[in-house]
């Protein structure tokens, strides 16, 4: 993985160039490239029209000005001024009441499509009001490395636990499905060992009819005999074989040690890496499939570190291809896909799936991840039968902005890995791979390989999709 030659910046696969009435759900983490504040609107005064105060008279004719007619003119020039500026403020208060009561939806929130406003009583209510149902999605959340189950209050304008009286399997498929999974990949519900919460809790309300939506079944609660309800909507983040000690530099991964691992092939050629994320969801860099956009000829190998024996076995069809809208092929900004297979992956040791980040997970900067992948081992270099993995640090966008490093490349939707003293990287066949953190003895999808300098130089560490950032994309395709 050395290559002390600077090149410019490419893709990693050579071949293939979201208001504040309630929390967001997944936000960016604080502290992990947290998103960059919003900009207010701004306004250009308009210049009041010149006021002619210059007075031409005939040659040889003294012009005379008397105190009274010289009063009369001063007051005039200054009413005419106090009329402008007065009109000028109402303008601007004007557009700012429109900003706030209307557009920023100062006493509630407005909905994406349309701009209607809607009071906070109206989120999460059970109640569609938005053409697109937004107020009713992103109401359950799945919170920590112990996957707590919360539900935005609109009343008391917070994320709360929810409480497991009343809570049964049904209710969990039904919030899974909520928030974004299969109920196919449903696991199971537990109690969370958490302390009791002295905000008080979300509880299902006995009484509810059984035709009302989710959200209108529950109501605000100051206890709870129980605890918060533990969720598990898909067996994620678990690996058989992952190494324990810190490697440095490239080794042949194991089988089971990654088993989200994918590869991408199109037309019997491996093109780009990915991450299982449920059993018919393959999350990707979008710029892998800017040349071959029908998923026709596309296939998804998996459960194997050798890619002889990967290309041995059948390859999973895939129905759908969704990159960012906001993708931009220049900046490599937003680059992220997701894959839909015809039909699911069955899991087994060798086949699971990844974890996307709670909110609430720890994984802020300068800590230690790791990268996987079938790309070359050195810039422009060969490619392994064999699965490689290598550990690398994560580090703060202050870090990878710097003017000798990555000069400002990195964007919210970007963070960058790697070792500032070169030596280890991805490199070409690695893109859509995954950047994966341990924490809570469970596995985090934090990255996925989008674009380098050059392959392991000396302060040029790889560019990673920020999962974090992208994980309300997720749920909502």
């Amino acid at each position: 993985m050395n290559n002390n030659q600077a090149t410019p910046p490419v893709y990693v696969n050579m071949g293939f160039q979201h208001n504040e009435g309630r929390p967001p759900p997944y936000t960016p983490q604080q502290g992990l490239y947290p998103s960059l504040p919003q900009e207010p609107p701004s306004y250009v005064a308009v210049a009041p029209p010149t006021i002619n105060t210059h007075y031409t008279v005939a040659a040889g004719t003294p012009y005379i000005t008397g105190q009274k007619r010289g009063i009369r003119k001063c007051h005039w020039r200054y009413i005419l001024c106090s009329v402008l500026c007065a009109a000028c403020v109402l303008a601007v208060v004007g557009v700012l009441l429109w900003y706030f009561l209307y557009y920023q939806c100062l006493m509630g929130k407005s909905c994406k499509s349309g701009g209607k406003c809607l009071s906070r009583s109206q989120w999460c209510d059970g109640v569609r009001d938005c053409s697109r149902g937004e107020d009713e999605s992103h109401c359950f959340r799945l919170y920590g490395t112990n996957f707590t189950l919360q539900m935005y209050s609109s009343n008391n304008d917070r994320w709360m636990p929810v409480c497991a009286e009343n809570w049964n399997n049904d209710y969990g498929k039904a919030t899974c499905a909520q928030i974004g999974y299969s109920r196919q990949d449903y696991v199971s519900y537990s109690q969370s060992a958490d302390s009791l919460n002295t905000n008080g809790y979300m509880k299902l309300n006995p009484g509810s009819s059984s035709g009302s939506s989710l959200q209108s079944r529950f109501t605000y609660s100051q206890t709870c005999s129980t605890k918060a309800v533990k969720l598990q909507c898909v067996d994620c983040g678990q690996s058989s074989s992952a190494p324990n000690t810190r490697i440095v530099g490239g080794t042949a991964a194991v089988n089971g040690a990654w088993p989200w691992q994918v590869s991408l092939q199109y037309n019997g050629f491996h093109v780009c890496g990915g991450s299982i994320i449920t059993s018919s969801w393959i999350v990707s860099a979008a710029h892998c499939f800017q040349t071959y956009k029908n998923p026709q000829g596309w296939l998804v190998y998996s459960g194997d570190v050798s890619m002889y024996q990967l290309k041995m076995s059948v390859g999973k069809t895939v129905k759908k291809i969704i990159w960012h809208q906001q993708y931009k092929s220049l900046t490599n900004d937003y680059d992220i896909a997701l894959l839909q297979l015809d039909t699911p992956l069955t899991f087994t040791r060798t086949v699971r799936p990844v974890c996307l980040p709670n909110i609430g997970v720890n994984l802020l900067p300068e800590r230690q991840a790791w990268i996987t992948g079938w790309g070359a081992l050195r810039s422009s270099g060969s490619s392994p039968d064999i699965l490689n993995q290598a550990q690398v640090t994560i580090y703060s966008r202050d870090t990878c902005n710097r003017p000798e490093v990555l000069d400002e490349q990195v964007t919210q939707t970007m963070i960058c890995a790697g070792k500032l003293q070169g030596g280890v990287d991805t490199c070409q066949g690695d893109s859509g791979g995954p950047l994966v953190v341990k924490e809570g003895d469970v596995w985090w999808l934090t990255g996925d390989t989008s674009w380098w300098r050059g392959c392991a130089l000396k302060n040029k560490p790889g560019v990673y999709g920020n999962i974090t950032f992208f994980t309300d994309w997720i749920y909502e395709q």
